[in-house]
């Protein structure tokens, strides 16, 4: 190991990192309780972050009011108080994909439609794994873990302890992690005949995307997933997980390949994308991460959608 990997990985044990190695052993603990008491803990978890994170709450308010605008005040309300609980809950399911046992995991999950990866993967191209960032999103990938391996696409944590663990934990379920920013070694493994993880559905700027429709408002829009596909020849494989109700666990499904997909027509393309996300919040609205400024790029002229004015 090179020197400066030492430091690195010395870096994480430094005092002012203790309290995260103190919260992740709580967290490691909390793993080792019955999964409808884990639940039970992200719901209270949830109801904390409502209080206590003010901005995220607004933001989330105000992406729920957009794309929602037929809810009363107190439907949405209510909505957004579900969403936080939700991604309470997620925050225990972050703990769970890293550390509860898998045979344990295992019996949570029902999966339909890995026959459509495997015949996408017949053609010899890879494929993408289109997904979304709900707030099932690490629980969702590490029980796909479990029944066929692929590769995730994944951004470095600045805190050195978190991304020690969230990497190694990632590596040990899904085989190879690749950062989203390198295209390259996407590209590669896609080329290997690899399935990748892959959530284009956040705003990244306007640089490499284009504004369209999302629940009828423009939003900056990678053009990513058409690109890449046209570039490998790579299937596009939509993969979607659900949060059961009542703690019944976790409902996965892989659909057939999209069709005529790439078109050749990059806005169409990224519009269906929008589209197919569109479709699969509004199943579940609650579970779909909303804290997130969705809107934040805006077309020239246009003032932001979170400013205080909108709370």
């Amino acid at each position: 190991m090179s020197t400066a990997a030492n430091a690195a990985n010395l870096e994480k044990y430094a005092p002012r990192y203790w309290p995260t190695w103190v919260g992740f052993g709580l967290m490691w603990s909390l793993t080792r309780l019955p999964y409808s008491w884990q639940i039970g803990i992200g719901h209270v978890i949830g109801s904390l972050l409502y209080r206590l994170a003010k901005r995220r709450r607004h933001i989330a308010r105000v992406n729920l009011a957009l794309c929602f605008p037929e809810l009363t005040e107190s439907q949405l309300e209510l909505l957004l108080k579900q969403n936080f609980s939700s991604m309470g809950i997620g925050i225990m399911e972050i703990a769970m994909s890293w550390w509860m046992p898998r045979n344990r995991l295992k019996k949570l999950v029902k999966i339909d439609g890995l026959e459509n990866l495997y015949q996408a993967l017949d053609n010899k191209k890879g494929v993408i794994l289109l997904s979304g960032h709900f707030t099932t999103l690490e629980i969702g990938g590490h029980l796909l873990s479990l029944y066929t391996p692929f590769h995730t696409m994944y951004r470095e944590h600045k805190n050195p302890v978190i991304e020690s663990i969230m990497h190694d934990a990632r590596v040990r379920s899904c085989g190879n992690v690749i950062d989203r920013r390198d295209l390259r070694a996407m590209l590669r493994a896609l080329k290997q005949n690899n399935p990748i993880w892959y959530a284009p559905d956040q705003d990244h700027g306007i640089r490499h995307g284009i504004f369209v429709p999302f629940f009828g408002i423009p939003a900056a829009t990678t053009t990513a997933t058409a690109r890449i596909a046209a570039k490998s020849g790579a299937a596009v494989v939509p993969f979607f997980q659900v949060r059961l109700p009542r703690g019944r666990g976790y409902h996965l499904t892989l659909s057939p390949a999209l069709e005529n997909f790439p078109s050749g027509d990059m806005e169409a393309d990224t519009r269906r994308v929008n589209e197919l996300f569109e479709q699969r919040i509004k199943e579940n609205p609650s579970q779909y991460i909303w804290a997130h400024r969705r809107f934040k790029t805006r077309p020239a002229g246009e003032v932001s959608l979170y400013d205080s004015k909108n709370k």
